[in-house]
């Protein structure tokens, strides 16, 4: 009795340590190839949300993906002048750029250029539904993914990074709110606020420049050496009154600078490689009563048919004046 008793908790506890192992190794696998393959379209998101979780948008108007991506470059928005509640439309952002250009890549090496935007919408304002949206811009949206900027925030989204030669135009299908159903909603004018970006950026969150800017002298002196590095990067060797010092340029950028060429400390010695950069641009809609647009045509048809009324007054007048001087 006591052996069965024992070698069913044996079994059991078998059972119960291969079903952990596998959990386990199943957690170790979904980890491991997150980071071996990273997932493109939470890239740029990120590293925006990671380094300002609560909003994109810093007191002083500036969207903080502008903090990485240094070059100024232009975004435009194009929105509705007005729209009625709950009704689906489109907000449409244009990222313009050369196609011809070619970035540098992490490893030195040329590739294309991707695109993100992010919009930052009125409150009450969100991504429509699915099964709101017109089939003229499903078919504009189509293999789109939108993001959430964070848990509490529907109505800041972020899209990308994207094939830039597909996507220079990028198109968000908002839902707009009914004040009669949302009570945090009402009718007026609103801001709209746009961040778009072409490109690699120049710094990382951590503060350490990437392989897509230009490098600076650290000490002022004179070029001892430039020499080509194993990895496509180059060393450049200053000479200073305190000893010898390395600049390591990763691989992208080229030397500018040459043996016995005198440098001062910030002073340029590399190529510029970055051909992206980053745009804001703001818009203004209104949540328009359709209440408010009847009264308005009613009393355009008023002013109308008063306006008609005077003038047959007037002919009557006239009439009547002419008569008499005839008589």
């Amino acid at each position: 009795m006591n052996h069965r008793f024992e070698t069913a908790i044996a079994s059991g506890l078998r059972r119960a340590c291969s079903s952990a192992i596998v959990a386990v190794l199943g957690i170790v696998l979904f980890f491991a190839s997150d980071l071996a393959l990273p997932q493109a379209a939470n890239a740029y998101p990120f590293w925006a949300q990671e380094t300002a979780p609560v909003t994109p948008r810093e007191a002083t108007g500036r969207i903080v993906c502008a903090n990485c991506h240094l070059a100024k470059k232009p975004t435009k928005v194009e929105v509705p002048q007005a729209v009625l509640p709950d009704t689906v439309f489109k907000a449409v952002v244009e990222i313009p750029y050369d196609l011809d250009a070619q970035q540098v890549l992490g490893d030195g090496s040329k590739g294309s250029l991707n695109v993100g935007a992010v919009i930052m919408l009125p409150e009450g304002f969100k991504i429509a539904p699915e099964d709101r949206i017109p089939d003229d811009i499903k078919e504009e949206t189509e293999g789109m993914f939108y993001q959430q900027y964070n848990a509490d925030s529907e109505n800041v989204i972020i899209v990308g990074p994207l094939p830039g030669d597909q996507y220079q135009e990028i198109v968000f299908p908002v839902l707009s709110p009914d004040p009669r159903t949302d009570k945090t909603a009402h009718f007026g004018k609103y801001s709209v606020h746009v961040g778009g970006n072409r490109g690699r950026g120049q710094i990382y969150p951590t503060g350490l420049n990437s392989n897509n800017i230009a490098s600076k002298a650290t000490a002022a002196g004179t070029i001892a050496a430039v020499t080509k590095s194993d990895d496509g990067g180059y060393s450049i060797t200053i000479k200073t009154s305190a000893g010898d010092v390395v600049e390591a340029i990763p691989p992208g950028p080229e030397p500018i600078v040459s043996e016995g060429q005198a440098v001062e400390v910030g002073e340029v010695i590399t190529t510029d490689p970055n051909v992206g950069g980053f745009g804001q641009v703001d818009g203004e809609i209104v949540l328009q009563s359709a209440g408010r647009i009847q009264g308005m045509l009613a009393f355009f048809a008023l002013v109308t048919i008063a306006q008609i009324f005077l003038v047959m007054k007037k002919k009557q007048i006239e009439k009547v004046q002419a008569a008499e001087m005839n008589f």
